[in-house]
């Protein structure tokens, strides 16, 4: 089971990424994924969930910013982020919980 994310990078405050988590090994439609995020010199927090079934959870910090989805087709987990401020600065991590990618980093900065 392998996880692979991407697509992060440096964007400005009020700027937009997506982010994405392909999957090889399994069938991301047959759980529930999560992401992630380690701000620098802090925790793991957890930002969002696709659950089996299609619905979603949030974390308040990321509620209204942030959709998490899912394209089966491409078996790859996505996360979308807009309004982006430099408190969500950090490393994003896709789990299963039992397996983890290797994480993207996601700047904000102007």
């Amino acid at each position: 089971l392998q996880l692979v994310e991407s697509g992060g990078g440096l964007v400005q405050p009020g700027g937009s990424l997506r982010l994405s988590c392909a999957a090889s090994g399994f069938s991301l439609i047959n759980y529930s994924m999560s992401w992630v995020r380690q701000a620098p010199g802090k925790g793991f927090e957890w930002v969002a969930d696709l659950n089996l079934g299609g619905s979603t959870s949030y974390a308040d910090s990321v509620k209204g910013r942030f959709i998490v989805s899912g394209d089966f087709a491409e078996n790859t987990l996505v996360l979308d982020l807009k309004s982006l401020i430099a408190e969500d600065t950090a490393v994003y991590y896709c789990t299963t919980w039992s397996n983890w990618g290797q994480g993207t980093q996601v700047t904000v900065s102007s």
